[in-house]
Formats: structure tokens, C-alpha cells, sequence
């Protein structure tokens, strides 16, 4: 059964300077939300819904990330995607695989909260778990690699530091941001989330490894502790 989305206006109830690829031609496709650019290449709706309400419902089900590991047939299987959407899809994820191929060397450079809950949100703010997740950065704040350490309910009972800080600590890595999402959707942190942060960051302290923030991820928002002051002193 399909997860239902917040109705979104047809492009054709949008006005003429609001629409997707007008915008895109206007600014440039980085102002444009997953939700818009996906909707551009699915170019019309289907069944009644728009292609923004559909782009949506697709990230809903999916996530960004499920959507480019997903194979061609089990997309077809979605109602109304049809093949030649899905073929649209597809060969768009498989331009940004061979783009990112091509310039290993370039890693993408946390400059502030938003960097990096953007490089997750897609695919964490749909997982029905709680899932808690490493960044690893070099000394320039380059993301090295992500590593999933915990999946389910975070307690700091629960929590073994050593576990957190290992991948960190085999990769060199001069500093971490930890990331961890809330299934309800409401990134609101918990009493639990501040203590677990806390535990987090003096364990940094002692192993010489920076915790530069913990970002709370829900669904299509996201919240930053270290800018709340929340577990960091």
C-alpha cells in the first residue's frame, strides 16, 4: 500500500515563474528540492496526482538512495510508474554514478550543519528505524566515508563509545559528525539524544577526535545540536 504525502500542487496551479524548470533555468538546479528535480525527469503525473506529488511519494517509499539501488523491474512495479519513466529514472542515477566515477578525488566538504544533513536526509528520513551513523573527516572537513554503527533505539546503557569512535580511529580521522534519525518523522531531540551527545563529545575529548555535531534527521527536516547548544559545552 502506497504511504500517503501531502498534497502538492499540480505545476499547471503553479505560477509560470514557480515552475521547476523555469526555476532550474533561472537559478540553476541546486535551488530545486529532490522532490522538484525528480518530478522533472517523470516530465507528467500519473493518475491523477502531479509529478511533484508523485517525485514525493517515490521518496517517501523509497528514499533518494533506495530509488538508485532499486532495479528497473521493481520499479516498473510501482502503479502508473510505467517503463519509460522508470527508464528516465534510471538512466539519470546511472550519469550521476559515472560523474562521481570519473572524479573520485573530489569529496564532498562539510562547511556547515546543512552539508551534512543533506548528504543523508533523503535516505534516513524515510528508514522506519532508528538508525545512528557516523561521518568520517579528514582535517579539511572532507567526508572520507559514512559507517553505520547502530540500528534501533538509542540509549546511552546501550551506547559503547569504543564501538562509535572504531571505524573513526582505523580511518585516522581527525574529526566525526553523528548522525541519527527519528522514524516519527519529528527531529525534535530527546533528553535521551542531549545525554547520549554529551557521552559522545567528552569521549571525543579523551581519543583526540573532534565531534564536530550530532544531526538529528526526520522526515524532510532535520536539527543540529551543536547549533542548539545541546550536549556540547
Amino acid at each position: 500500500m502506497a504511504t500517503p504525502v501531502e498534497y502538492l500542487p499540480t505545476i499547471k496551479e503553479m505560477p509560470a515563474s514557480e515552475h521547476p524548470r523555469e526555476r532550474l533555468q533561472a537559478y540553476g538546479a541546486s535551488v530545486l528540492s529532490t522532490s522538484e528535480l525528480i518530478a522533472i525527469l517523470l516530465r507528467t503525473g500519473i493518475e491523477g496526482q502531479s509529478a511533484i506529488n508523485v517525485a514525493s511519494r517515490l521518496l517517501k517509499d523509497f528514499g533518494l538512495a533506495g530509488l538508485a539501488r532499486s532495479s528497473f523491474d521493481d520499479l516498473a512495479r510501482v502503479k502508473g510508474l510505467g517503463p519509460a519513466k522508470v527508464a528516465q529514472l534510471k538512466a539519470a542515477f546511472e550519469l550521476g554514478r559515472r560523474l562521481s566515477a570519473t572524479v573520485p578525488d573530489e569529496l564532498p566538504q562539510i562547511r556547515c550543519p546543512a552539508d551534512a544533513a543533506n548528504l543523508l536526509l533523503s535516505e534516513m528520513g524515510v528508514l522506519e528505524q532508528e538508525h545512528l551513523r557516523t561521518l568520517l573527516l579528514d582535517t579539511k572537513n572532507r567526508v572520507l566515508a559514512t559507517r553505520e554503527i547502530y540500528v534501533g533505539s538509542l540509549n546511552t546503557s546501550l551506547i559503547r563509545v569504543g564501538e562509535l569512535f572504531r571505524p573513526a580511529i582505523h580511518a585516522n580521522c581527525a574529526a566525526i559528525i553523528v548522525v541519527h534519525n527519528h522514524p516519527s518523522g519529528d527531529p525534535t531531540p530527546s533528553p535521551e539524544d542531549v545525554a547520549v551527545t554529551r557521552q559522545i563529545v567528552d569521549a571525543g575529548k579523551l581519543l583526540d577526535i573532534e565531534v564536530l555535531d550530532h544531526v538529528i534527521i526526520g522526515w524532510q527536516r532535520w536539527i543540529s545540536l551543536k547549533e542548539r547548544g545541546l550536549g556540547f559545552s
